[in-house]
């Protein structure tokens, strides 16, 4: 399975955006500018994740990203759909019954094997998506974290955050 890098993207943007305090907000120049990453392509999956409701969008000059619910409350799998769609990533076609010579119905009573066995592993993969938290994963950073990371972060949020109000 292949996911885009969006999902990629999307997931350091939540990390980084957890450490927005208050009212703040980054905008999407700031994040695509902090990852090394094209604004354009990242406004895209920013937006995904607003429409999840996974991110809050400030408009206006100083406007732009903060989270809309706790990083205990997004999931890894939260991302992932928000980003690519809640599509399986195995569609089954039924080839099976295509080609020269098809067989009769008959043969088709049952959902195909490989169909079967390729949900069964997504649901596994998606199960294991769930049970992650960007909590869990901002945790497990800072018990990791020597003090570089936590300080290269802090001092981009401090040169960039904006203050904004929250709709209302």
């Amino acid at each position: 399975m292949k996911l885009g890098d969006g999902v990629e993207q999307a997931i350091h943007c939540v990390g980084l955006l957890s450490g927005v305090e208050g009212e703040g907000v980054l905008s999407a120049a700031a994040l695509a500018e902090f990852h090394g990453v094209s604004t354009s392509y990242l406004l895209k999956h920013l937006q995904a994740l607003s429409g999840a409701g996974l991110l809050e969008t400030v408009p206006g000059p100083k406007g732009g990203y903060r989270l809309a619910k706790s990083p205990a409350d997004i999931s890894l799998l939260d991302i992932v759909l928000a980003v690519e769609g809640p599509q399986p990533a195995f569609r089954c076609a039924e080839i099976r019954q295509q080609g020269p010579n098809p067989l009769p119905s008959r043969y088709f009573t049952k959902p195909c094997g490989i169909n079967a066995a390729m949900l069964k592993a997504e649901r596994a993969y998606r199960a294991e998506l769930a049970k992650v938290s960007m909590a869990d994963i901002l945790r497990e950073l800072a018990a990791e974290d020597d003090g570089g990371i936590a300080e290269r972060g802090c001092l981009f949020l401090q040169n960039n955050q904006r203050a904004a109000s929250r709709k209302g």
